[in-house]
């Protein structure tokens, strides 16, 4: 892995410490050089890379950033196309005050705009105005080619790996969360 980072050293802004303290990762059966945390790490450091050329791409373009993709993305692809504003922060993970500010400064730009909820009045939901609609298809084809760029270094079956090593890691999360539900209930 050190010998793969340090080629990609000028691409990437590494987070070393992940290697500093490390050495038994609580019982966990894991040690810091073990495969499991290197693919971690692969992960990690993939995610930042792409996701740092994805935000200078847009950038240079002269569009906003990537987190108001995120948020014009979800509301687009939701299933109501009018999402609660909880289900917003849920869905990025951000935190409820995150997501306030972000759909601030989408709804100023004029991107989205907060309704009312029909089924719960003290509830609003967010909606694409036409202006927003454009900015994402604008947005989404910077996206897209930089996704396409970066991914099509990997062969179908690579992809697939990935994707099914990932959707196990995924998994496993949703496990956990049944188990502490089962527990605290």
């Amino acid at each position: 892995m050190e010998i793969i980072l340090a080629r990609y050293s000028c691409l990437v802004n590494y987070f070393l410490g992940y290697h500093f303290g490390m050495t038994d990762m609580g019982g966990m059966g894991m040690s810091a050089n073990g495969p499991q945390l290197d693919a971690w790490r692969a992960v990690v450091t993939s995610h930042a890379a792409v996701t740092d050329r994805i935000q200078k791409a847009l950038a240079a373009a002269d569009l906003p950033p990537l987190s108001w993709f995120e948020v014009l993305s979800a509301v687009k692809s939701s299933p109501t196309g009018r999402p609660r504003m909880s289900e917003l922060a849920e869905w990025l993970t951000l935190s409820r005050g995150g997501i306030t500010k972000l759909v601030d400064r989408l709804e100023e730009a004029g991107y989205l705009e907060r309704v009312s909820c029909a089924q719960d009045r003290r509830a609003l939901q967010a909606e694409l105005t036409a202006a927003g609609e454009r900015m994402l298809g604008e947005m989404r084809g910077v996206y897209e080619a930089e996704l396409e760029r970066h991914l099509t270094t990997l062969s179908a079956h690579e992809a697939g790996l990935i994707a099914a090593a990932l959707q196990k890691v995924t998994g496993s999360t949703c496990d956990a969360a049944s188990r502490e539900a089962r527990v605290l209930t």
